[in-house]
Parts: C-alpha cells; sequence; structure tokens
C-alpha cells in the first residue's frame, strides 16, 4: 500500500490521475475493511490537511460548505446553525463525538450510504456537490449524484471539494428528525428532513421534505410543495405530510425493522420535521438536534 498526504486540491487530484483513493476521516473507509465489506485501497491519499476543503463561506446569499468540514463542526457553526438548521440536527446525530470530530461532510455525500443523515437535508435545501478533477470543475445536484447503495455518478479522478447550499429566503425553517434505537453509534432506522418557507400570515408558502433509509437513495417526497400551499401548521397538515411520505417510501424488512414498521414511522419523522421546521421559520428556537430536544427517539 502507498499513503501520500495532500496539502493542496491539486496534489490531490494528481494523485487520484494516478488511482489514489481520498481519505480524510476514515470513518467509512477503516470501519467497512475491518467488517470485511472490502479490503482498503492499494493507493491513499489524505486529504484532511488542505485547508481549502475545511472553508465555510458565503456564496451568492447561500452557503459554500467545504468537503472536509467536520459533522463537530457543522453542528455548532453559527451559519450552519442559524439558516440551515437541519444540517445541524443531522451533523449532531452522526456516530460519536469520536466520529463527529474526524468524519466530514464530503465523506458522508460520496459514502452514497441512503441512511447517511446529512444528504436528507441537503436535498431539501437543494444543494449541489461541487466535484473537481485536473481537467475542471462541475456541480452536480444530489439526485443525480447518488445512483444506488453505496454507489454515485462521480468519476474516479473527481474529488468533491465543497456542497453549495443556495439562499432560503425568507421566513425559512428546517429540521432533521430520525427514528433511532440509541443515542451514539446508529444508523437512521428511518429519517425525514424538510425545509419550508411560511408567507407573512404563518401560512405555508413551499416545503420539501426527503426521506433517509426508506429507499436504495435518499429521496425527496414529490407533490409536498402543493400539499401544504395556503395551510397553517396543524394537526390536519400533519396528517397530510404523513400520508405523501408513507405512500412514497420502498422500505425493506431486515434485522432493524420491518417494511410496514418503517413506512409508517417515516411518515411521523416527516411530519415532525415539518412541524419542527415551520416552527423554527415562525421565530421559534428549537435547540439543536431536533431529536433531543422535542424528545425524540432513544434515551439512552
Amino acid at each position: 500500500m502507498s499513503f501520500a498526504i495532500a496539502s493542496s486540491v491539486e496534489e490531490a487530484l494528481e494523485a487520484l490521475d494516478s488511482g489514489a483513493r481520498p481519505i480524510a476521516g476514515g470513518t467509512d473507509l477503516v470501519v467497512g475493511a475491518r467488517q470485511g465489506k472490502g479490503g482498503l485501497p492499494e493507493s491513499i491519499v489524505a486529504i484532511d490537511r488542505i485547508a481549502e476543503l475545511a472553508e465555510i463561506g458565503v456564496a451568492d446569499g447561500g452557503l459554500r460548505i467545504g468537503a472536509g468540514v467536520t459533522h463537530a463542526r457543522l453542528m455548532t457553526e453559527p451559519a450552519v446553525v442559524d439558516r440551515y438548521t437541519a444540517l445541524a440536527d443531522a451533523a449532531a446525530l452522526v456516530g460519536s463525538p469520536a466520529t463527529r470530530n474526524v468524519g466530514t461532510l464530503g465523506g458522508n455525500v460520496m459514502n452514497s450510504s441512503p441512511a447517511m443523515d446529512t444528504g436528507a437535508p441537503l436535498m431539501t435545501f437543494g444543494a449541489v456537490a461541487e466535484l473537481r478533477s485536473t481537467s475542471g470543475t462541475r456541480t452536480v445536484a444530489l439526485d443525480e449524484l447518488w445512483t444506488g447503495p453505496g454507489k454515485n455518478s462521480s468519476q474516479e479522478n473527481e474529488l468533491c471539494v465543497a456542497l453549495v447550499l443556495p439562499d432560503l429566503g425568507e421566513r425559512a425553517g428546517s429540521a432533521y428528525v430520525r427514528l433511532e434505537y440509541r443515542r451514539a453509534m446508529e444508523i437512521a432506522v428511518v429519517g425525514a428532513a424538510a425545509t419550508v418557507q411560511l408567507d407573512a400570515d404563518g401560512n405555508f408558502e413551499s416545503a420539501r421534505v426527503a426521506l433517509t433509509a426508506v429507499a436504495p437513495k435518499i429521496i425527496e417526497v414529490s407533490g409536498i410543495a402543493d400539499v401544504v400551499a395556503g395551510k397553517a401548521n396543524d394537526d390536519a397538515l400533519g396528517a397530510l405530510v404523513y400520508a405523501q411520505a408513507a405512500e412514497q417510501a420502498t422500505p425493506i424488512s431486515d434485522l432493524r425493522a420491518g417494511e410496514e414498521y418503517r413506512r409508517h414511522c417515516v411518515g411521523v419523522m416527516a411530519r415532525r420535521a415539518v412541524e419542527a421546521a415551520a416552527r423554527r421559520a415562525s421565530g421559534e428556537t428549537i435547540a439543536v438536534p431536533v431529536n433531543r430536544a422535542l424528545g425524540v427517539g432513544a434515551n439512552a
């Protein structure tokens, strides 16, 4: 095995051209190798010391988050917590404190797991992945990037350098809620993220909802914007959101949960995410993560 440490994106891209695989926190790669899911690559380039990948900055009124930004930083970064709160909710639930301190947003996105926590919030924001190679840079919408469990449409010589989040507008709020059996080192059984925008009267103007761990990849619930338009944040609306999410989910049954249970629970998580997002959009403060603030999920 060969190992190199890149000090710039250019150095990393040259290594990728030579067949190396990038590694930052290594929380997925190393664990997967230990579990027998695949051997370690013959050539690795470390990208965790590249300053550019750890930057967070304003981009066209929105936010550009470097792929090397850790979950621990995302859950406390003011620019994320204040305007893109669902991403902070999700980051706060990833793994354990040790995992969050080394695991990165780019690694989470490019691992392409349908159970990743950060994916659903990013999708409801309309985020795009910025992929760079020695040939140039391109941006890819997340529903086009993810192609299946652990699979994506990036090329082997492309490096995810950032996630770009658009401006959400005024009176916007977001939340991510997941079903969990324990509070640490847990993978989402199901989860849901919502980003909403309210009108001047406090009724819904728009909404997007995405679901975690109920399909081969993170999916956005279609038709939600039409369902919620002009309505108040009440039980009747919650029932409509539940029905849309439960109907469009395509969960499987495995050792952790059955198909019917997952379908019901993802509807509940979607409803709770929309409710919490609307409360935040109206100016109410709900601490990060929503799961802990509202008592959702595991107690210990």
